[in-house]
Formats: C-alpha cells, sequence, structure tokens
C-alpha cells in the first residue's frame, strides 16, 4: 500500500505516538513545510496523515519522550530555518 504525504517526503520514523501499542507513521514533508502522522489502524493498513506545521524545511523526524509525560513526542530537524522544533 502506499500512503499520501506532503510534498518532497525525506524521513520517516515509526512511534506509537497515541499509546495504542501499534507504531504508527511519522514523516518529514520538506516542501510542504509540516510533519505528518499517520496512525496505525491496524491489518497493516493506516489513516490519511495528519499534519503538523514545522519550520522551514523539516528535514528530519524522531520520536522520543524528552517532556518525561510518558508520551513519545516528535522532534524535527528544519534545514531551511536552522532550527528544531519539538511537538508534545
Amino acid at each position: 500500500m502506499t500512503y499520501l504525504t506532503g510534498s518532497y517526503p525525506l524521513c520517516v520514523e515509526a512511534a506509537d505516538v497515541n499509546g495504542d501499542g501499534k507504531p504508527d507513521i511519522i514523516v518529514a514533508n520538506f516542501v510542504s513545510n509540516n510533519a505528518g502522522v499517520l496512525l496505525n489502524v491496524g491489518n497493516g493498513a493506516f489513516s490519511a496523515q495528519t499534519t503538523y506545521s514545522t519550520g522551514s524545511g523539516p528535514y528530519y523526524v524522531a520520536a522520543a519522550d524528552v517532556n518525561g509525560d510518558g508520551k513519545p513526542d516528535i522532534i524535527v530537524a528544519n534545514y531551511g530555518s536552522n532550527n528544531v522544533g519539538v511537538l508534545l
């Protein structure tokens, strides 16, 4: 299966972002200036992406619990704006 993303998807990460025990997909959409999350709906299928605004030119995404609340946060390296954003 293939899933639509924003323009120029560069990096993907798998992490359980909604706490249901299934790995979801996080994608950095470089030209669209957003990060997309595709939730795992089971049986190897994923929902359409929900997008979150980032800085300019998101190049890399990672998931980690950076604020200690027990939930994974999305970390985005933004090439065009020379910064790192954290989506909590």
